[in-house]
């Protein structure tokens, strides 16, 4: 121990978790229930680090300088109410993404029993952007042929395409239909049921979640696997209006009931509390931290990119974001008062996605006349980046506040087995958490040897069951 140090609460653990966000969290609530001495800091005085749900005068603190709302602002928001708007009435998160009821994300919940602490509602829509339009992802026969996405000879060929993901098994080959998905790509796939471009991209983008088109030249069983995770968490909601879920009062719930569900299995979380500085031994093997003159020591170290050297880390490019208050529904969108909505790059210039969720006081984050939508996207170029979410604030309509921010985007360098300290990645642009489950899952792996026990049915009771 470094000379004039003291031991950090207990001293000893088995795990340090820096940071509270969705993966450290997550980890620390799995790590906690197999019966690991877990010590989590945090050098914020909250929990959720970058990907926090925070109050009106904390998000206006944030991006506007460090000053607070004034009076006048507060009575701005709360307009056509009769009475100002107040702090409690926000939860707007800083990373907002929506869960896929059948996912790895649910599978995790369940998995830890931390839906004891948390109330989903169902997100109300899921809309693609085709020539400008915004157009619903039909989730009914009635709606596939009502839909403007496709004309009536197209509609027929994704009936036929999504008969064949249904039924189809990998495990059973009369279903394979004589095709090799793991040796066809996704892009011969649809050639096989003739699918034009505007197919292939609400397919590949807004229902499969890929980011660009990359995935084209991939296997097509992997296109298949992430449609049938769409089609599968459609079935949870009796006459759901989409696959995605959303916790009640913003993601803050999320690291928070990982932090109860440690404590319960006897973890330690310290918020306010610096990491100075990650310990090696003469082997670059981290056996311990120091914040101030206290230390604590531990065989393996969980965190962000942004609590270990530089030298650890490496960039993986940039995410601008654009929070917006609107006094109105976003437009083209009917009657949902939540919804995502995913803009493919080909339709507005880019290589990369569009990302716009719409939140509402159907799910507890604003006040009950305005809803708060966020744009995002990966940066593509540098002159003007906050200028490359254009293509989602022009859906909005007029905006009534609006707070922008370019954020550098971060992953480990190593896989962490040598020197023990095992990175997590930034949160990318998607609004949803397909990428950050998967991170959870690659950490888990690596920091216990096993995969995690997935084979939980992820099914999510109705909304009043929790």
């Amino acid at each position: 121990m470094p000379e004039g140090c003291v031991p950090m609460a207990d001293g000893e653990y088995e795990v340090v978790v820096m940071g509270t966000g969705f993966t450290e969290c997550l980890l620390s609530g799995l790590l906690a229930i197999m019966g690991m001495k877990v010590l989590v800091v945090d050098r914020n005085g909250y929990y959720g680090g970058e990907a926090a749900s925070v109050n009106l005068t904390d998000l206006y603190k944030k991006f506007m300088g460090g000053d607070s709302p004034q009076a006048e602002f507060f009575a701005h928001m709360g307009a056509n109410t009769g009475k100002p708007a107040a702090d409690r009435d926000f939860n707007v998160d800083l990373v907002p993404k929506f869960i896929m009821a059948h996912g790895n994300l649910v599978k995790i919940l369940l998995h830890t029993k931390a839906t004891r602490y948390l109330d989903f509602k169902a997100v109300d829509g899921s809309f693609v952007v085709k020539k400008g339009q915004v157009c619903k992802i039909p989730v009914t026969g009635t709606e596939v042929l009502a839909s403007g996405l496709m004309t009536l000879f197209e509609k027929r060929r994704f009936r036929n395409f999504l008969l064949y993901m249904a039924d189809y098994e990998e495990s059973d080959p009369s279903t394979h239909k004589g095709r090799d998905l793991k040796t066809m790509t996704a892009a011969q796939l649809y050639a096989a049921f003739s699918l034009d471009k505007y197919t292939q991209e609400f397919i590949g983008h807004a229902m499969a979640l890929y980011m660009n088109d990359e995935y084209l030249n991939q296997p097509a069983i992997h296109l298949i696997e992430a449609v049938q995770l769409y089609a599968n968490s459609l079935t949870h909601y009796e006459n759901a209006p989409s696959p995605y879920l959303y916790p009640m009062y913003g993601l803050g719930g999320l690291p928070e009931s990982f932090s109860r569900l440690a404590a319960i299995n006897n973890g330690v979380f310290m918020l306010n509390r610096s990491v100075d500085e990650i310990l090696f031994d003469a082997d670059g093997k981290a056996w311990g931290i120091r914040g101030g003159n206290e230390v604590a020591k531990a065989s393996i170290f969980v965190g962000d990119p942004s609590y270990f050297p530089s030298e650890m880390v490496q960039p993986t490019g940039q995410v601008v974001r654009s929070i917006c208050f609107l006094d109105h529904t976003v437009p083209n969108i009917g009657d949902c008062g939540s919804a995502q909505i995913i803009i493919p790059g080909s339709q507005c210039g880019r290589t990369n996605d569009v990302y716009v969720s719409v939140l509402d006081k159907g799910l507890e984050v604003v006040p009950g006349h305005l809803c708060v939508a966020m744009v995002s996207t990966k940066v593509e170029g540098h002159q003007n980046p906050v200028a490359e979410v254009d293509a989602g604030i022009q859906l909005l309509g007029p905006i009534l506040q609006r707070f922008d921010s370019v954020v550098d985007t971060f992953g480990p360098v190593g896989d962490g087995l040598d020197n023990k300290c095992f990175i997590s990645k930034s949160y990318d642009e998607t609004s949803h958490f397909r990428t950050a489950a998967d991170d959870v899952l690659d950490l888990y792996f690596r920091i216990t040897g096993q995969e995690l026990d997935m084979s939980i049915d992820p099914h999510v009771p109705q909304p009043g069951d929790y």
